[in-house]
């Protein structure tokens, strides 16, 4: 067995070697001084103190040794460690040490009673522990009238705060009916006073003693204020409880009495009124059971309960969903077109699918339509279309965004047993619309996320399947709601962020980003009456003319869709609302000179020309999730070893894809009129410019491949041709994704030939027609069929390289 440790508290020895080393005494009227933080001693008071101090203990020994009493002062500021003189109050009380303990950690505790006040005269330096010369208090013993009196005050006062003070030390009561003394009575009181310890210090270095009795009479005072109003309080939550108690009794038993009188008064006219509009809103059968039991339940209930508004709440939501069938308008398809034409200029692919789209609906009401998702760019009208249809069906329009949606709550809704809990957003809508027919547009469904409360991706697979959502179970509900009827259409900017399985249930619809032609369209046709009317003005006081909007578009927006010009087109028109609101002018025309001085420089340029006039540039196509873009491959040769180098932040797709240019261009070295050593001699370097976006992708191959045979055979690329496409080792090349999207963005930046893979002829009529009416389009077998068709004449072979030589 383990041996046991002795914990309890023992007297230390205090024979002279532990004694601190001091062997002579004090003169009689000296005493050792122990200095304590935050602890006023009164006369009669017994006090457990913690001594640790060095010179503290060092103290006690001295007066335990010498059997002598002890000095407790209290120092003034208790964050000092150790204390000077000057930082002790001269006014104490002397005090015999009644216990001196020392438990085995080593700390020690002082039990000492106070016997009298004193006051400093002089400090005694020279021992190792602090000693003063001191001027014993005596208290006066004659007793006067206005002592009594006061005594009695206090005493009173004393009794009363005992009996409001939850817990009393036992012995108390007795002891303060039973002092004869005023003296020891205001020191019994000021020692247990809740004051601050200036406050006790103060009281303390009172001498006289009429004055130290008011002042303990006014502390106690304030501190009887304080507990009857704590008494107060008390009583009145007590009452207040027993009342909350009664009330929820008689109303239960004022319920009963209802219940037994059949009354149709309060409560009951409320259950009434909720009974009938549960029968007006039509409720399925299902629905109907669940919502009658809700309402006995809250028919039981009283009011007072917490369970009362939540089941309210509830039922109220039953009854305002929209379960019947509104009577449907027939869809009438030329007003339909019409609707498309007037809201949306181009698009006429996307136009002839919701045609379609609404002609199935109009044949077959009761089938399962599909779910539409129109994929683009940001500012090509995905939003809008919906509205369109939803015009063409007579049908309401509400919109759920889901960009940010993390939680599956959010759309499937809370359980019930949770405070504030609500349906989710989708059962929200329907409400909202008021129609179980409504177009419900689910914007951004790309940009959902996934969170720890669960996948609301996983969620939208039930909404958005046609043998499953026509028993859609919210949470907050718990029971089915069909929503077969509604009219989903989804929106993305691109498809990668949707899973699978999500995408498997739509029918996907590009919409292509416009070319500067039909966004000429646009602008006159919608923005610019849009931004007038948003800027107060009228068609008769501003006027941009065709030159104009053609030059915002080419040299001040560079994107898919309209929104940056339609940010422009208001720009100009708050520039000329500034000028007719000063009085200036009556009528403003902008015209192309007068962009500079209101937008400013313009913000593009073509650069085909420019970055194309040297061997080893190339002009690529690029798909990004805004759209299609254009991109330079330059490549340059210098002294070297044979190594590639490959900058421009390429992935790994691309990085490899150039290999295998270079490998393909060393095979046909010969065919090309290139001299094979030139490979071993040089370092071929090839950089993507705009080195802080991130590449990858296969479909800058062809382009790679024609910029080192470009740079390699000294001929140039031209500079009104762009292309796009994957090659092998074996020279072919191979079909490639976001045609429609790299053309227009072919035209869009004034280019007139684009070379794409033979193998994407299917594309082509996915191309708006605008752009095929631009461009001439060239179809690629092989790689020498790119470098026939984009490079210029023959020119000098490459020579021996130059630490100068680069291109781009």
């Amino acid at each position: 067995m383990e041996p046991r440790h002795d914990r309890r508290l023992h007297a230390p020895d205090l024979g002279p070697e532990r004694g601190g080393g001091d062997t002579t005494g004090l003169p009689p009227d000296a005493l050792a001084i122990l200095p304590v933080r935050e602890t006023v001693l009164f006369p009669g008071a017994v006090l457990p103190l913690a001594v640790n101090r060095q010179g503290s203990v060092a103290a006690v020994q001295h007066a335990l040794r010498d059997g002598q009493q002890i000095g407790v002062v209290m120092q003034r500021d208790p964050a000092v460690p150790e204390p000077g003189l000057a930082e002790l109050h001269r006014m104490g009380t002397v005090a015999n040490v009644l216990r001196w303990l020392t438990a085995p950690d080593g700390t020690h505790q002082l039990i000492c009673q106070g016997v009298q006040r004193f006051r400093v005269l002089d400090w005694i330096e020279g021992r190792p522990f602090i000693a003063a010369g001191i001027h014993r208090i005596e208290e006066p013993e004659t007793s006067t009238p206005e002592v009594e009196a006061r005594m009695l005050h206090l005493r009173t006062q004393a009794l009363e705060a005992l009996q409001l003070l939850p817990q009393v030390p036992e012995g108390l009561v007795e002891t303060v009916r039973s002092l004869d003394s005023a003296a020891a009575l205001a020191d019994l009181v000021a020692a247990y006073l809740d004051i601050p310890v200036t406050g006790k210090q103060e009281i303390l270095e009172t001498v006289d003693l009429v004055a130290r009795l008011g002042r303990v009479s006014r502390a106690l005072a304030g501190r009887l204020e304080v507990l009857r109003l704590t008494a107060e309080i008390g009583r009145e939550t007590r009452a207040s409880l027993d009342q909350r108690q009664r009330e929820i009794l008689l109303r239960e038993q004022m319920a009963a009495i209802q219940r037994q009188l059949g009354d149709e008064d309060g409560k009951s006219a409320e259950i009434k009124d909720l009974g009938e509009a549960i029968t007006k809103a039509e409720m399925p059968q299902e629905v109907e059971a669940a919502a009658r039991k809700e309402l006995r339940r809250l028919e039981r209930m009283p009011e007072a309960s917490p369970e009362h508004g939540m089941i309210r709440a509830y039922l109220d939501w039953l009854i305002e969903l929209p379960w019947p069938l509104p009577e449907e308008k027939p869809i009438d398809i030329g007003e339909a077109r019409r609707i498309l034409d007037e809201d949306h200029f181009g698009l006429e692919k996307v136009k002839r699918r919701i045609v379609e789209y609404l002609a199935v609906r109009k044949l077959a009401p009761q089938g399962k339509a599909p779910i539409l998702c129109f994929v683009g760019p940001p500012g090509v009208g995905k939003t809008s279309l919906g509205q369109s249809i939803a015009r063409a069906m007579a049908r309401p329009f509400v919109r759920v965004s889901l960009g940010g949606v993390h939680d599956e709550a959010e759309l499937r809704g809370h359980r019930r047993t949770y405070i504030g809990a609500l349906p989710g957003n989708i059962i929200q809508a329907i409400r909202k619309a008021g129609a179980r027919n409504c177009v419900m547009m689910l914007d951004e469904i790309d940009k959902m996320g996934r969170g720890i409360q669960g996948d609301p991706s996983a969620a939208m697979l039930e909404v958005l399947d046609p043998e499953q959502n026509g028993t859609f179970r919210d949470n907050y509900l718990g029971v089915p709601f069909d929503l077969s009827r509604v009219v989903f259409i989804a929106t993305a900017n691109m498809l990668d962020t949707i899973p699978g399985p999500l995408r498997d249930r739509m029918e996907i619809i590009d919409l292509p980003g416009y070319t500067e032609a039909e966004k000429l369209q646009i602008a006159r046709r919608y923005l610019m009456r849009r931004q007038l009317e948003a800027n107060g003005l009228t068609p008769e006081q501003a006027t941009i003319d065709d030159e104009a909007l053609g030059a915002i578009i080419r040299d001040y927006t560079r994107e898919a869709g309209v929104r940056a010009l339609e940010r422009g087109i208001g720009r100009v028109l708050r520039h000329v609302a500034v000028r007719i609101a000063e009085g200036s002018v009556e009528r403003v025309h902008i015209g192309t000179g007068d962009l500079a001085a209101i937008l400013g420089p313009p913000r593009f340029e073509s650069e085909v020309a420019m970055r194309t006039s040297v061997p080893g540039v190339a002009t690529g196509l690029a798909w990004t999730p805004v759209g299609g873009d254009i991109l330079f491959i330059e490549a340059a040769r210098t002294p070297g070893a044979g190594r590639l180098i490959l900058t421009g932040q390429l992935g790994d797709v691309m990085r490899e894809s150039a290999q295998a240019a270079l490998s393909l261009v060393k095979g046909r070295a010969v065919s090309l009129g290139i001299d094979p050593a030139i490979f071993e001699k040089s370092d071929i370097h090839i950089h993507v410019p705009a080195g802080a976006t991130p590449k990858d992708g296969p479909s800058a191959g062809v382009a790679m491949f024609t910029a080192l045979a470009s740079l390699l055979t000294g001929r140039t690329v031209r500079n009104d041709t762009a292309m796009t496409g994957e090659i092998s080792l074996r020279g072919l090349v191979l079909p490639v994704g976001g045609i429609k999207e790299k053309v227009v963005a072919a035209a869009r930046a004034g280019l007139t030939r684009v070379l794409l893979p033979a193998r994407n002829r299917k594309d082509y009529e996915e191309i708006p027609e605008d752009a095929r009416n631009r461009l001439e389009f060239i179809w690629l077998e092989r790689a020498e069929d790119a470098m026939a068709a984009a490079l210029d004449a023959a020119g000098a072979p490459a020579g021996p390289p130059s630490a100068g030589t680069t291109a781009g």
